[in-house]
């Protein structure tokens, strides 16, 4: 689970200071804030380190990928190529890690990390960017730090390793800098055998490459129902960024079992997700059915509340088509994922809305097999209706404050700022941001004073 970020010089952010990500973290904020930029970061450092191309420092995105960020100078804070990129990212790690000096035969084991990069670029036309220094820090579960390992630009094209914690024994004769890094994060090859005791650096590579494997994203706008699905028997990664296999996802994941406590019984996917839908009161059933014995394709019918009547998908409001990639990723994210969520209250009603808030808190504490699925959200929104449900849930006891993170993304004159929304145990908000979600008390009052206004002249 990720713990931690920061940002310096990307975007519209010079920095953004220390932030916090609980299991559920929700940033809010008006339009053009910045808010968007913090999950696109996360995303940009998947699909860098998922790219074949191993010398491309930073991949930006293209059509292919869940981003796409444009140049180089057009991620940059301000467009100045001179300000060098810096980020740090915290995870806690899913199992122990233990590293072992091969020298001395000393075990170090934590249980979080944290990654710390900074990423120049030459003047040129377009600039070169290289990786100026990265450190790869192993944590105990209280946090202190037990090691380090980074590299640090030494020349052109040479690096330096660094260390805290131990001393890193050259090979004999193999003394003196070494080879670029692979992106923005990994070691080179070469330095296993350049150093005696430097075996588990991949570890730490791989630790951090496994956290970004585990970020899933939907997107804001999500694809038109379809009347007919086919489906192969593959089983995707995710609904796809516009939910464009949500039906895939769906069937491939029939055997996976939830249940609210160990104590509840077991429930499939399907019946979970259409039990959510109903409780959303966005519809009365729902089912994916095969439209003939042997045959690949597949109908999504469902009954709206009120009607007795089955119908497709697409016969139903366009909201339904909506909210159902965003419930059944909630639930078909592998245990311990990060599920990046923007605006996922597009198009959907007040009251719903608000229930997402009950779905996100059912989701990151559901159990699957047995176990808890530790999934942890980070949500993109503007709606009121949601933060507001979110508050109650606090005020009930049904979410402990600690587990939530609640933010205002700010445009500011220097970038970016981004405040805490500082809520006590009763759900109540000390620094509520003025004219957070417009201004109803101010709305009321102006109706209510036109109203006499209209009356007396009647009179």
């Amino acid at each position: 689970m990720l713990t931690d970020l920061r940002l310096k010089n990307f975007k519209p952010w010079r920095d953004t200071g220390p932030v916090r990500l609980a299991p559920l973290t929700f940033f809010f904020g008006t339009n053009s804030s910045g808010k968007s930029s913090l999950h696109q970061f996360l995303l940009m450092l998947r699909q860098t380190a998922e790219s074949p191309d191993r010398r491309r420092v930073l991949h930006t995105g293209d059509a292919s990928t869940p981003v796409d960020l444009g140049s180089y100078i057009d991620l940059v804070h301000g467009r100045d190529p001179s300000r060098a990129l810096e980020f740090e990212l915290g995870w806690r790690l899913p199992e122990p890690l233990e590293v072992v000096d091969a020298r001395s035969g000393a075990a170090t084991t934590g249980e979080a990390m944290s990654f710390r990069a900074r990423v120049e670029a030459r003047a040129s036309t377009p600039p070169r960017v290289h990786v100026a220094a990265f450190r790869y820090r192993l944590h105990r579960a209280d946090g202190q730090a037990e090691l380090a390992l980074g590299l640090e630009r030494a020349g052109e094209k040479s690096y330096r390793v660094t260390a805290e914690g131990f001393r890193p024994v050259p090979a004999a004769g193999r003394e003196g800098p070494v080879a670029a890094p692979s992106h923005f994060h990994a070691f080179p090859d070469e330095l296993r055998t350049r150093y005696q005791n430097l075996e588990f650096a991949s570890d730490l590579v791989f630790a951090l490459e496994d956290r970004l494997s585990s970020l899933a994203y939907l997107g804001p706008l999500r694809e038109r129902p379809g009347r007919l699905y086919r489906w192969t028997g593959e089983e995707p990664e995710h609904v796809g960024w516009r939910g464009e296999r949500t039906v895939d996802a769906l069937l491939a994941g029939e055997s996976r079992g939830f249940h609210r406590t160990a104590r509840h019984a077991r429930r499939p996917l399907q019946v979970v997700v259409a039990q959510w839908l109903e409780r959303l009161d966005v519809i009365d059933a729902f089912t994916v059915v095969p439209i003939g014995r042997g045959r690949d394709e597949y109908e999504v019918r469902v009954r709206a509340p009120g009607s007795r009547q089955e119908v497709l998908l697409t016969d139903v409001g366009f909201g339904v088509s909506q909210v159902l990639p965003v419930v059944t990723q909630c639930f078909y994210s592998p245990p311990k994922s990060t599920l990046i969520l923007e605006q996922p209250e597009i198009h959907l009603h007040p009251a719903v809305q608000s229930g997402l808030g009950d779905l996100f808190i059912e989701a990151a504490a559901m159990m699957e097999d047995g176990a808890p699925r530790d999934l942890q959200l980070i949500v993109e929104s503007h709606s009121e209706h949601l933060l507001r449900r979110l508050l109650r849930r606090i005020a009930d006891e049904t979410l402990d404050p600690r587990a939530v993170a609640l933010y205002f993304v700010r445009p500011g004159r220097a970038g970016a700022v981004i405040e805490p929304l500082e809520v006590d145990e009763l759900g109540n908000v000390r620094n509520w941001p003025e004219k957070f979600f417009g201004d109803p008390a101010t709305d009321m009052v102006e109706q209510t004073r036109h109203a006499r206004r209209r009356r007396q002249r009647g009179g």
